[in-house]
């Protein structure tokens, strides 16, 4: 029988380990933080009161098997001066099968029969959520444009409403052989799907080992300075729950590219402390997962979808 793993995540991080994880025989779920508020998102939030869908977008591109002309209609941005300026055509899509659907599960479940998706994708809540951060300035910022915008670190995050975990969401869990909490935004992409009573309590009760794949870079207002198991203290600060096993990168980044990512966003490399996570009980699997595309740092997906196969069967 296929082993069932529920991933957790929002923006690139998500979208882009799952398109190592598909390619191995197990049966994913991923579920989808829906609190971005910026751009196209925004305007289409403030509209239609819809959830966030951009994160949500490039999940359902990632998990499908689509012609290379579809993905480039399916991210294709307008940028003319009209009213559809900063929009994306699969943001639109979304949007209107959301609309035809009368809610963002059904409206999904249909786009992922015509983007025959190798796996399940589920968004956090159906609420139209605010996230809201206490910096340690202690201003209260509300929505997450701001708060990733705001020259200030992150002391505490909430939603402003008490959201209704999507069923769906807890159900996967329950049934779950495996809880992955993605690579991506630790405060802003990560925690917003764990804060809910609702959802802690679900994960406490499950049976599945929790995974967390480290991020290679830290993040300048979330993650400053932050070691491998500082990471790990948060995720377990709004889990409830001890991460059990943690991936992490222990590849050599290049000069050239530290100092790019030093000067240009105010991130280094993310150092593994082992002694620390020895004391806290956690297993860390190491590979070097460094991977330069058009001269951007990323996880090599299929490195890093093998050791969690590896990890999943043994």
């Amino acid at each position: 029988m296929r082993k069932k793993v529920l991933v957790l995540g929002g923006g690139n991080g998500l979208s882009t380990l799952l398109k190592g994880l598909k390619q191995f025989p197990m049966d994913i779920t991923a579920v989808v933080s829906v609190s971005d508020d910026g751009t196209s998102t925004g305007k289409l939030r403030k509209e239609f009161h819809i959830p966030a869908v951009g994160d949500i977008r490039r999940v359902l591109l990632s998990l499908a098997e689509t012609e290379p002309l579809f993905e480039q209609l399916w991210n294709y941005r307008f940028d003319q001066s009209s009213t559809l300026q900063g929009h994306t055509v699969g943001n639109l899509l979304l949007t209107a099968m959301i609309d035809i659907n009368g809610n963002m599960s059904s409206g999904m479940e249909s786009l992922g029969k015509v983007l025959n998706l190798k796996g399940t994708v589920l968004p956090f809540t159906e609420d139209n959520v605010t996230l809201v951060a206490q910096m340690n300035d202690e201003n209260i910022i509300e929505g997450e444009e701001n708060i990733t915008k705001y020259n200030g670190k992150i002391k505490e995050i909430w939603y402003k409403e008490i959201p209704t975990v999507n069923p769906s969401v807890l159900e996967a869990i329950e049934t779950a052989d495996l809880i992955i909490l993605s690579m991506g935004s630790l405060y802003t992409s990560i925690v917003p799907n764990l804060l809910s009573e609702e959802m802690k309590d679900a994960i406490q009760k499950s049976n599945a080992k929790i995974m967390y794949i480290c991020n290679m870079m830290t993040q300048p207002g979330e993650t400053d300075k932050y070691t491998v198991s500082n990471h790990i203290e948060i995720c377990n600060k709004y889990l409830g729950k001890t991460v059990n096993v943690v991936l992490a990168n222990n590849g050599a980044i290049s000069n050239e590219i530290q100092e790019k990512y030093a000067t240009l966003e105010q991130k280094d490399p993310v150092q593994i402390d082992e002694d620390e996570l020895e004391k806290m009980n956690v297993e860390c699997i190491t590979n070097n997962y460094v991977s330069i595309e058009d001269n951007v740092l990323r996880h090599n997906v299929e490195k890093l979808a093998l050791d969690i196969y590896t990890y999943l069967i043994k």
